[in-house]
């Protein structure tokens, strides 16, 4: 027996908007100069017939989901028709709920058939991968939950309940063995923070190719207003958070890169390094031989380093490799694999101690994760896809609720800024960083409070309308 909130997904649109970076930002061997973000429009329907639209986007950033030596239009031809598929799928489902239990139902029962028939049909020499399959689908997941808010004229996040939800936690996951935690009679709603707050600390990237000092300068770089040197952007953002991007496999190089953004941290007065390896790590003495040298040289970097992000390979299943050695140096957070609940259970008994959340991965699977890592003491982050317009919004407040070790990263101001402009004249706080923070104040509307009628923003003719 349902509830009278339950809804079912109808109508749904697709759009591709393009995005052209200001400059490259690099993903481990690739380097990204553009990405396209599908934009969804979802109709969904109460059993009494009341309606409501609602939207969700994310980047479909190939080089991430997609790590191949196939040539990237290729892999991005392969994202955008899935998306495609993904539409009409959604649109035929019929499961009614709220946006929790129907697009797990979705996530369990369709998705997977859905990708194996795309790759058994698809040309690329190689399939697509799990991880692109739910970047995809996770734009049409976050359309469902807005839609919702809007229909019950709520804020989403405050109808992650018993008063809203058919099903508790233990409908969807599992305890550890061999630990107390239960589920039963808990929903999302017991683990985020209420109220959120209006202000999260904004961690800056560093990319592998970004400009650290006037040494690297060479003349062709952007004239744009836009800062271009790392203690520029640290002076003109009150940048306290840095997370530098490192190769992983250039050992040199990584502890080099490091030092020398330690060192103008301490200039500028910014207080905390991570250190993303880009999941090309095979072996946990890598890493280990950076901290450990850092420990002895520099102590003062060593001690800002707030965690370590993601250094081995994405599949964690494939590579189940011990790596309680680095976290008994520094905090040691999953991020490409943490697919799900699942993969974090794993990744916890090999001995990762904190989670990196993104809603890329679908604003189901990311709560839901939330709640298993928070049950099980795992700290928490929520990482960026450098996310631009929409995708902002919905990025930010998972953040907000899901009370991280520190804010927030975002770094869609860095690469593609005049991306967001129409929307940052709603939401002027979240597309901006102002004394190292940002700003979620205006985001208070039903849904996850885009206010769309107020975003001036012109969409281009829809890929595929779905009914």
């Amino acid at each position: 027996m349902g509830k009278r909130t339950d809804i079912r997904a109808g109508n749904t649109s697709l759009y591709f908007l393009p995005v052209e970076t200001r400059v490259p930002l690099k993903f481990g061997p690739e380097t990204l100069t553009h990405v396209t973000c599908a934009r969804v429009c979802m109709r969904v329907e109460n059993a009494g017939g009341r309606s409501a639209e609602g939207w969700g986007e994310t980047p479909l950033s190939v080089q991430w989901v997609w790590p191949s030596s196939l040539p990237y239009e290729e892999r991005h031809k392969a994202l955008k028709d899935f998306c495609i598929k993904l539409a009409r799928a959604w649109a035929d489902f019929g499961i009614m709920g709220h946006p929790m239990e129907v697009s797990h139902a979705f996530l369990e029962s369709q998705l997977p058939d859905l990708l194996e028939e795309f790759n058994q049909q698809h040309t690329t020499a190689e399939p697509m991968p799990w991880l692109a399959a739910l970047v995809c689908c996770s734009a049409f997941d976050v359309a469902l939950h807005d839609a919702y808010g809007i229909l019950h004229g709520l804020p989403v996040y405050k109808t992650y309940n018993g008063e809203f939800m058919n099903s508790d936690l233990s409908h969807f996951i599992t305890p550890a063995e061999g630990t107390s935690v239960s589920f039963d009679g808990k929903y999302p709603a017991d683990f985020l923070v209420f109220p959120r707050p209006g202000l999260m600390p904004a961690w800056h990237l560093v990319g592998g190719k970004d400009l650290i000092d006037e040494s690297e300068l060479d003349g062709t770089e952007p004239d744009d207003g836009y800062p271009v040197l790392l203690p520029d952007w640290i002076q003109r953002d009150g940048l306290n958070c840095l997370k530098v991007k490192l190769r992983g496999n250039d050992n040199a190089w990584d502890y080099d890169r490091f030092v020398k953004v330690g060192e103008i941290a301490i200039e500028n007065n910014a207080d905390w390094l991570t250190a993303d390896f880009n999941c090309t790590v095979t072996d946990p003495a890598y890493v280990n031989d950076i901290l450990d040298r850092m420990m002895a040289d520099y102590p003062r970097i060593y001690g800002m380093i707030l965690y370590v992000e993601q250094p081995f390979p994405y599949e964690l299943e494939e590579n189940q490799i011990d790596v309680s050695s680095v976290s008994a140096r520094k905090p040691l957070f999953m991020d490409e694999s943490a697919h799900d609940w699942h993969l974090i259970k794993l990744g916890r008994k090999l001995g990762w101690t904190g989670v990196a959340l993104k809603t890329c991965k679908t604003q189901t699977g990311a709560l839901l994760s939330l709640c298993w890592a928070k049950a099980h003491g795992m700290t928490l982050m929520v990482q960026d896809l450098t996310n631009p317009m929409l995708a902002q919004v919905s990025h930010v407040l998972l953040a907000a609720h899901a009370g991280t070790i520190m804010g927030v990263e975002t770094n869609s101001m860095q690469f593609y800024p005049d991306a967001s402009l129409p929307e940052a004249e709603v939401h002027p706080g979240i597309y901006k960083r102002r004394n190292g923070m940002v700003d979620l104040s205006t985001i208070q509307a039903p849904g996850f409070g885009y206010e769309l009628d107020r975003i001036n923003r012109k969409l281009p003719e829809p890929a595929v309308i779905c009914k």
